[in-house]
């Protein structure tokens, strides 16, 4: 039995590290509430307003040691011109492991169409910034001698880039980036995995909604793979939005599903089993004027995993700068 519980333990970290591993800025659903900047540099100043957003997440809430993640970010248009610049820091800790990171971008956007009222727009965008990994011994216990435990914080540091472009088309829009475009040196003695740390991410998706209606549906779909590892993921999500007099006020459900599953041996009757990563994430946000909250809950379905606990997440926004002119689209994302 503790043969059993060992590995099934270990099944359902490995599924937790799949979606937050240290491999720069983890991409959770946080892109949902109103931040596709976040993980496609070329959203840089693309809205109609610039925007601050902090997003604080906990995972595992009475596990000591738990992951956390704290992101701030904004962006906006430079001036009256057709660029817009952002940036992003991040804090992330897992156990013992932890990193820390900021990035620059710049984004250009070119429209196609004969005004703003007609949203037709090309944008390319790039990111460039620094991540510091570290790996915290000073607690690990020293019983015998092992070369590879200093009792010190380890710490390494890499430059990387990001590159992609987004087209919006009236009530539609996609994103392609690629993530940590330029290899790193490697850490943790594997190099050909942790020097190797693109992510390439794609996503689609629309704005619906009658002609006078407060209501409006946003289905999209986010596809993610990692180049040194094969894996790959895809979110399906769903959005409704319910305008008010005093802004928006919104919903949805996400659900992440990988396409690659991990293969353990079930010690009751020897037999192999897999399992793929399963996340269902409910999202309520509200818009009050020039200000936008946000929480979401992730659940993992997977039948082995670490624990029953969940992902919490708050986000918190802020709309300033505001341009008169509005797209005439149902685009939360632009306008």
């Amino acid at each position: 039995m503790k043969s059993k519980y060992i590995l099934f333990l270990a099944v359902g970290v490995f599924f937790t590290l799949t979606i937050s591993s240290q491999e720069g800025l983890p991409i959770y659903t946080d892109y949902l509430t109103d931040n596709y900047y976040l993980i496609h540099p070329s959203m840089a100043g693309v809205a109609n307003c610039s925007k601050i957003r902090l997003t604080a997440r906990q995972q595992w809430f009475g596990h000591e040691n738990a992951p956390k993640l704290l992101t701030l970010s904004g962006n906006g248009r430079i001036g009256e011109s057709n660029s817009g610049i952002g940036g992003i820091a991040f804090s992330d800790k897992n156990g013992y492991h932890s990193q820390k990171g900021a990035y620059l971008s710049y984004a250009h956007h070119l429209m196609f169409s004969r005004s703003e009222v007609d949203l037709n727009m090309l944008s390319f965008g790039l990111s460039a910034g620094f991540i510091q990994y570290q790996l915290d011994e000073t607690s690990f216990t020293l019983d015998g001698f092992d070369p590879e435990i200093a009792g010190v914080v380890q710490s390494a540091t890499n430059f990387n880039l990001d590159f992609g472009f987004s087209y919006h088309y009236l009530d539609y829009y996609a994103h392609a980036t690629i993530k940590n475009v330029l290899n790193n040196s490697g850490i943790n003695n594997d190099i050909q995995i942790t020097s190797n740390l693109r992510r390439y991410l794609l996503s689609v998706g629309g704005v619906f909604g009658a002609l006078g209606s407060d209501f409006s549906y946003e289905p999209s779909v986010m596809f993610q793979y990692k180049d040194g590892t094969g894996e790959s993921t895809v979110d399906f999500n769903a959005k409704v939005y319910k305008s008010m007099e005093f802004g928006n006020i919104w919903g949805g459900l996400s659900y992440r599903t990988s396409l690659d599953g991990a293969e353990f041996r079930n010690i009751t009757d020897n037999t192999i089993n897999s399992q793929k990563l399963q996340l269902i994430t409910p999202i309520l946000g509200i818009d009050y004027k020039d200000f936008m909250f946000a929480y979401n809950y992730s659940y993992q379905s997977n039948n082995v995993r670490f624990s029953s606990g969940g992902f919490h997440q708050l986000t918190l926004g802020y709309n300033f700068n505001c341009r008169k002119v509005r797209y005439d689209c149902k685009c939360p994302a632009v306008n």
